[in-house]
Parts: structure tokens; C-alpha cells; sequence
């Protein structure tokens, strides 16, 4: 190994012994952002003639033909993502000592004392996550706490809040709103001070020694999974009465510029469902959207979200 790369394994540590003093969990994860320990049941895949898988950010796996046994762990050998997971500097030395390659950590959410809940602002998508978050908070009248703010390679931000104990909340990718990614129990977010294949990950200047703020009331019904209601049929409306309702909400998309293409869409798209016509305006709003330049995927996409905040889809 490169003295070079010594020095960011180095450095990794250190930041993950600091994280680990202030009660959070950690894990050693490579460039690419993955766990960087191999599951220990890959030859006992390769064996029974699975295909190979990683985890993804949310500490899930990959579909394979024929998945490895189930183990988070108990086996006691060292490879099992954010189930590694460790407060203890000894436990922690040890899974980097495994790891050498390591350039960074992640930090378990859902676990005590923090209950860490990640709110993973995106930039890749195109969406304007940042805005989207504050039409939400809005909408449900709550407001973002102080707390650390961890700013990415790509320009995006993940806001750190603590849940209660008693409340597990889902991982989830584009539900709450386009572009806006939550890690929550069985899931891990990038610690600051990591190194990855696109950049450093940092803290926003004075944030750094917050403790994660409680997450709002508002906020956290929102990351809950819609409770399944008897489905109750709305009003009928004709398509065309549909329309001439929906006209304010088509002309709001309308007058969308740039940058705000998909919250505009969105937000009215909540409206529609809201009202009871939101199946009868999508092809209009769709029409509009594509008018100031989404294209049709993304259209649908967003709108797609919008039915199921709602609880219409």
C-alpha cells in the first residue's frame, strides 16, 4: 500500500474514533462508498452457485439468483456492513485493521443513542432537493433545527436528526420528494472527513460539534409509511370539470423556470390529489411539465411521488 493511502486510512480512523466518541456507530467503507470488508459468506455463495452482491447505501443487498444464508452477524466474523457497526475504539480498530484499504466510514442510523435519521439532499438527480424540503416544510409547517449539515463531493448535503426510540424509520429513495433520499434503521450515511473516489465529504462551518436536533414532529410523520386506509373513492368528476379546476395548478407549472421545473410540478400535483382530480389533470400537468422542459420520465416520476405522499397511490 502506498504511504499515500496509509495517511487517508489513517486519517479515516481517526475521524471514526471521533464519531464513535459522540455515541455513533461506525464502519469502514472504501472509495467507492460501500462497506469495505467483504461478506464473510461470499465463498459460501460462490459455492452453492449465487452470484456475488454489494450493499448499497442503504446497507441493503443486490438481488441474486440465490441469496447468501441470512446472517447479520452472528456468525461472529467481520463483513456484515452496517451490522458491524461499533461504538467500541477497540471493535473499531479491529475492522479497520481488516480493512487497510479503507478511505473512509459510515455511521449506522436507527441505533441508540441518537436513533440517527439522514435526510440526503441529492444533486444527481436534476431535482432541486433543497427546495423541495422547504416547499415541504411549508406545506407542514415545520422548520429544519440547527444541527450537522454534512456537505458531499457532488454538491448535495445530508442533514443529520435524531428520532425517538420507540419509532423505526425506513429507508426510502425519492418517496418524500424528488431528489430527497432518507437513511434510516439498517441504513448508513458517509461520516465527514471520508474520502471517496469523487471527493471529500466535509461539514457546513459551524455544525461540525452539533448534536443531531430532534427531528420535527411533522417531519418525521412524513417518513413514516402511509398507515393503509379502506380505499374510499372521491367525488366523481368528470374530465373535463377536472380540467377547468386544474387550470391554476397547469398554469403554475407553466410558468416554471429552470431550477424549479420539478418542485413546481410536484407541489401542484399534491394540490390536484388533494382535491380529488389528481388522476384526471396528470396528462395535463405531464403536457405542461414537458412544455418547460422535463422530460416524460421525469414528469411521471414526479408526479408518480406526489400520488403517493398523498396516499393515492
Amino acid at each position: 500500500m502506498a504511504t499515500t493511502d496509509r495517511h487517508v486510512t489513517t486519517l479515516a480512523l481517526a475521524h471514526a474514533l471521533s464519531a464513535a466518541e459522540r455515541g455513533l456507530a461506525v464502519i469502514p467503507l472504501s472509495r467507492t462508498k460501500l462497506p469495505a470488508l467483504r461478506s464473510p459468506h461470499h465463498a459460501e455463495a460462490d459455492h452453492s452457485g449465487a452470484d456475488h452482491s454489494e450493499p448499497d447505501h442503504s446497507g441493503a443487498r443486490h438481488d441474486t439468483p440465490r441469496p447468501a444464508p441470512p446472517c447479520h452477524g452472528e456468525c461472529g466474523r467481520l463483513g456484515h456492513g452496517v451490522y458491524d457497526a461499533s461504538t467500541d475504539p477497540r471493535r473499531i480498530r479491529e475492522l479497520f485493521a481488516a480493512a487497510p484499504w479503507a478511505t473512509g466510514y459510515g455511521i449506522a442510523c436507527g441505533l441508540p443513542p441518537h436513533h440517527l435519521i439522514g435526510v440526503d439532499l441529492d444533486t444527481k438527480s436534476g431535482a432541486d432537493a433543497s427546495a423541495a424540503l422547504r416547499e415541504l416544510a411549508l406545506r407542514h409547517l415545520f422548520t429544519i433545527p440547527e444541527t450537522v449539515v454534512v456537505t458531499t463531493p457532488s454538491g448535495g448535503r445530508h442533514i443529520w436528526l435524531s428520532g425517538p426510540p420507540d419509532v423505526v424509520v425506513p429507508n426510502s429513495a425519492g418517496r418524500l420528494a424528488p431528489g430527497i433520499d432518507i437513511r434510516g434503521a439498517g441504513g448508513y450515511l458517509v461520516g465527514p472527513g471520508s474520502r471517496t473516489e469523487h471527493g471529500v465529504y466535509g461539514t457546513v462551518p459551524g455544525t461540525a460539534r452539533l448534536p443531531p436536533a430532534p427531528c420535527p414532529p411533522a417531519l418525521l410523520r412524513l417518513l413514516m409509511p402511509p398507515p393503509r386506509a379502506p380505499h374510499t373513492a372521491p367525488p366523481r368528476t368528470g374530465p373535463d370539470t377536472a380540467v377547468q379546476q386544474g387550470q391554476g395548478l397547469v398554469q403554475f407549472v407553466l410558468a416554471a423556470h429552470e431550477g424549479q421545473r420539478n418542485t413546481r410540478l410536484f407541489w401542484a400535483a399534491c394540490r390536484a390529489y388533494e382535491n380529488g382530480i389528481g388522476e384526471a389533470l396528470a396528462p395535463q400537468l405531464t403536457e405542461a411539465a414537458l412544455r418547460v422542459g422535463l422530460t416524460h420520465r421525469e414528469a411521471h416520476s414526479t408526479i408518480a411521488s406526489a400520488a403517493r405522499l398523498t396516499g393515492q397511490a
